[in-house]
């Protein structure tokens, strides 16, 4: 039975390489999935083939010393006849640690170590001409091997990457988990925690969101200008002109006077963004600008227009007839 298992695990090692392709495989198709999740996977079928492969070394090993064992026997037998034979063969059997040890090790006995002592001596001090151990020899070349193949892959062929395009790869892996946690970061913004932001990306996607999907223009003009809602432009405002009262109107919404809450449209991200950009707007003076309303905001951006003085009247004057949100 142990016989058979052991015939087994060789046989069963193409099917492992097979399942290990495949996995290969998915991550390499796996692009529009979770990177993570396959490179995880690829990651353990590697794990996994090693170990096979590691197996399928110690049952290749066992054999070749059970073949080793036959081959000394056989020698016996021609060498000193059919009595010195079958006494090698009825001799117990050594484990196959014991004869892997002694084979890797080639250790000389205590009783033997006269025969190999170097004729020099150093106070009183004599050395054993011993071999190096052959599992360190074994190491050393297969050293030198991978040493060759991996040279003639990363510098002579130039198949495999140079540092500077493994640099670049692991900053563009680096920016893909940034971006990552930064998303499930960004749920978590609210009218308390609100950030002006002023990053050429974060106001170009609230523009987006302005001139398309919020829609924010029918109201408020293409250039913030105004319309049937207030002025962006001016540094009045009727709600309160920091980003984070900007961000709670935009999220809650002006119902009495008509205008929606969006938190169920957008993001929590995206509030933050397109609340960023009317700010930005501040001082831009576009054309047929909508009169002022509301209160003078004291704290404005850096961008925005001096405060004009002689419109304060007028604006409050047109606070209670103000439709919209600002």
């Amino acid at each position: 039975m142990k016989n058979k298992t052991l015939k087994l695990i060789p046989a069963a090692l193409p099917l492992l390489l097979l399942s290990t392709t495949s996995w290969g495989q998915a991550a390499a198709d796996g692009a529009g999935g979770n990177p993570y999740f396959y490179d995880g996977l690829l990651s353990y079928g590697l794990l996994f083939l090693a170990a096979a492969v590691f197996i399928a070394a110690l049952v290749a090993l066992y054999n070749l010393l059970n073949i080793m064992v036959k081959v000394q026997q056989i020698r016996i037998y021609q060498e000193q006849g059919i009595e010195a034979f079958k006494e090698e063969v009825q001799k117990p059997q050594q484990s196959l640690f014991h004869r892997l040890y002694k084979r890797m090790t080639h250790v000389v006995p205590v009783e033997k170590e006269e025969d190999i002592l170097f004729d020099h001596e150093y106070d009183g001090i004599r050395e054993l001409d011993n071999v190096l151990p052959p599992w360190w020899v074994a190491m050393f070349y297969l050293s030198i091997a991978f040493a060759v193949v991996y040279y003639t892959y990363y510098h002579f062929t130039d198949a495999g990457p140079s540092s500077t395009e493994e640099y670049k790869m692991e900053m563009e892996r680096a920016e893909k988990a940034v971006q990552a946690y930064l998303a499930t970061q960004s749920s978590q913004v609210d009218e308390t925690n609100a950030e002006l932001l002023t990053d050429a990306q974060s106001l170009a996607a609230g523009k987006t969101i302005y001139e398309g999907k919020g829609t924010c223009f029918t109201c408020h003009g293409m250039q913030g200008e105004g319309g049937i809602g207030p002025n962006m432009t001016d540094p009045y405002w009727i709600h309160g002109g920091d980003i984070k009262d900007l961000f709670k109107t935009i999220k809650y919404g002006v119902p009495e006077k008509g205008m929606i809450s969006w938190k169920d449209q957008l993001k929590p991200l995206e509030m933050e963004q397109v609340a960023s950009y009317i700010l930005s707007l501040q001082g831009t003076n576009p054309p047929n600008p909508k009169e002022p309303q509301g209160e003078l905001y004291q704290q404005q951006v850096d961008n925005a227009a001096p405060a004009d003085t002689s419109a304060t009247g007028a604006a409050k004057k047109q606070e209670a007839d103000a439709i919209g949100m600002q």
